[in-house]
Order: C-alpha cells, then structure tokens, then sequence
C-alpha cells in the first residue's frame, strides 16, 4: 500500500511519527518492538520518529514498568501519552445558562464554572463571557495560558464543522454565519493577555490557540459514547432541553451529515398545530420539548420559564410537571421508533433536562410499541452518565483528537522544529 513519503508499512499500517503516536495513544502497541512489528519500520527508523515524540514533550516511558518484547530478547519499556504536556478549554452553552472547563489531555476536569449566559444577547456578549471565564479558570488552577493547546465549544444549533459556524439556528438569533471561533479566540486574547500556543508551554508567537465549534448534542454523544461505550458501533444520544437535538457516533465518529444538519430532531414534524420557534407549525419541539411542556405549565397555572425550571419542578416531585413530561416523552418515543428503525443503535441515551423517569417511561412506552422486535432486541434504552459534564467532556475530546490525528501531529511537529 502505498501514501505520503514516510508513511507506507507491511499490511498497510502507517508510520509517520503521527502514526506511532496514534499506535501508542490507542493501546495498540505500546513498545518499540511492537511498533517495529506492527510498522514494518526498523529499529532505528521508530528510534528516530520516537525521538521526535519525546522532544516534543508528547511520549513518555510508561509507569508500570518493562513487558515482555514481542520480538523476543530483555523485557521492554513501556511508552505512554504524556497527557500532563497542556491542557484543554472546553465550553458548552445552553439557551440560558453554560458551563466551561477546564481539562487534561485524558479527559480529566481540573476546573469547571457556570452561570447564566444567554444566546439571545448575541454572540459578542457571550463569548466574551466565555473568554473571561477561561481566564479565571487558569487562573484558579495556576496553568499559563499558553500551555492551551485548544478550545471546544457546544452550542444549541447545527454547524458547519468546517468553518465552525451555526447555519440557520432556529434558537440562536444572531448566530448565523457568525465567525464563533475568530470571536472566541480574541476573547481568550483579550482576557488572558496572550493567543497563542504550542500547547507544549511555550507560546509560538504566531498562532492562534485553535477553536473546534460543533453541535452540543454531538459533543454530548461523543463524551459518553468514548467514556463509557466504546464498544458500541451505533450511539444515539438525544437531548431534550429548550429544544430537541440528537447527537450520533457511528464507529467512533460523530455523524454530522453533509453540512452539520444531521440529528436535528427536534423540527420533525408531528402533525400538530403548534408553533415552533423556528417559524414552522408542528415540529416536534413545538410539543414535547422542555420550553414546550415549561409553557404548558404556565398556562396551567405553574409559573416555569425553561428547560431547566421544569427539571427543578421534577426533581421535586411535582406531579403535574411528572404527566406532561411522560406525555413528552411518548411523544418523542414515537419519532424515535423511526431512528432506531434507520439507525440500529446499540444505545439510546436521553440527556437534557427532561431526562428524569416519567420522560424515559413516556419514550420507552412508544418505542416498544411502534418499533420492530428486531430494532430493538439488542438495545439499551437509558439516562445519560456523566451529567451536565458530558458536552465539556466531548468538547475536550473532540480537540484532542483533532490536533493528535497523526497528519496534524507532523504539521505540529514540524512547527515545533522537532
């Protein structure tokens, strides 16, 4: 098999230093030898990329001591991801409120806040609030801003995954179009009095901290599918808030569609006459969204203005918010039939403020019903794991496997001088 100069190996494996960066990262193979083996390359030629990796600051000799060597001989080192060599930001907003963090290369928060932010106050107001919340976030936990190597942001609407901007979000009034990640960049300029970074500790003096900006139902799905079910081939994760989105990983990678418009639920229309925000009548989020059974509930005398009241007024016990959210939940459990039928996930995680029992019965009880024994013979029906966590833990992730997929690895490398 043959590819780009330095990159052809027995069986087709890869073997630029990227490569055996990602061999090491994935658990694949974790010492020289076994890099020698599964590369084709020879011992001096995975010396030598190896090398690249350690100057770096990337590679590291593992903890737990030498293993048996795969080519025979004295035991061998072991090699690990040195995930302390920078840290990552991570943002997730919501409607009204959002959360930001700060975390290690592995995934590990060392730092989050929240507070109220609110998309309708524009994107020049927000992500100047993210860009002050980054800042007190390093410096709560005493990292310089240019051990940054990235930002990851979730926000409520879909984008386009290449520029990184919304596309006619139906929640986001002045959103559209708008360039988030040169906003956020200067915003973590402008509050930590530097924007660049290596994410080594140095700063380059030329290049902007990169800002990764995707749906925050993706984020959320590829934060719990990598936690804690990695196994499974075919994730969906559906967040009811405000609104309705749905975040899918298939083999380990979030499903965008073409233009980041993939998994958006919540404007599938239910024949109904309600008016959804997004202009049109009958979308599902016009009837059993958070916002939805909020105003259902003020017309009925019991005053909740989003989402997120009405998950207080459930962790209350209140009974009517408890019916109308079971009555939501059956509602979105009949759409689902149809995405288990297309999609075939091995899980269906219920996330967002609604996602209490009396919305999982209500999904349950239509799921089972409309779906195929066959669709669903093999599928877990459950709450989310990590919480109002996941979409930071996404977004964290998200960059880290942006900036060490191994093409990038030899740009950064190479912008390094090593």
């Amino acid at each position: 098999m043959t590819g780009k100069p330095g990159r052809t190996a027995r069986g087709g494996a890869q073997t630029s230093a990227g490569d055996l960066l990602d061999l090491v990262r994935s658990g694949r193979a974790v010492t020289r030898g076994a890099l020698q083996q599964m590369t084709g390359l020879s011992r001096a030629t995975v010396g030598q990329r190896l090398d690249r990796l350690f100057r770096a600051g990337w590679l590291r000799e593992g903890a737990n001591g030498p293993v048996d060597s795969p080519l025979g001989g004295r035991p061998a080192v072991t090699l690990e991801f040195d995930g302390s060599h920078a840290v990552v930001l991570a943002a997730d907003l919501d409607t009204r409120h959002a959360r930001a963090a700060l975390l290690t290369l592995t995934g590990e928060i060392l730092a989050e806040r929240s507070g109220a932010l609110v998309v309708e106050d524009g994107p020049e107001v927000v992500l100047a609030g993210l860009g002050r919340w980054f800042a007190e976030l390093l410096t709560e936990t005493g990292h310089a801003p240019e051990a940054v190597c990235g930002i990851g942001l979730g926000v409520p609407g879909p984008v386009d995954s290449e520029t990184g901007r919304v596309v006619q979000p139906p929640m986001m009034s002045g959103w559209d179009g708008y360039d988030i990640r040169g906003r956020l960049s200067r915003a973590f300029t402008e509050h930590t009095g530097t924007g660049t970074s290596t994410g080594t500790g140095t700063s380059t003096g030329t290049s902007p901290v990169p800002v990764l900006v995707d749906n925050d139902a993706n984020l959320m799905a590829y934060g719990e599918q990598r936690t804690g079910y990695q196994d499974c081939r075919a994730f969906v994760l559906v967040k009811v808030s405000t609104g309705i989105g749905a975040g899918v990983v298939v083999d380990g990678a979030v499903y965008r569609g073409v233009d980041g418009g993939a998994g958006d639920l919540g404007h599938i229309r239910v024949g109904t006459e309600a008016l959804c925000r997004c202009g049109s009548y009958g979308c599902l989020a016009a009837v059993a969204s958070g916002g939805a059974v909020a105003r259902r509930l003020t017309e009925a005398g019991v005053p909740a203005a989003s989402g997120s009241d009405v998950r207080d007024l459930l962790a209350a016990g209140h009974p009517e918010a408890a019916a109308l959210a079971r009555e939501a939940g059956r509602r979105v459990g009949d759409v689902l039939a149809t995405v288990v039928t297309l999609l075939n996930p091995g899980v269906l995680m219920i996330a967002g403020d609604l996602s209490g029992t009396p919305f999982l019965t209500g999904v349950r009880e239509l799921l089972y019903q409309r779906a195929l024994p066959r669709s669903t013979a093999h599928l877990d029906v459950l709450t989310a794991r990590l919480g109002e966590r996941a979409g930071l833990i996404g977004a964290g992730a998200l960059v880290v496997e942006h900036l060490y997929a191994p093409e990038r690895v030899e740009e950064r490398l190479a912008a390094l001088g090593v």
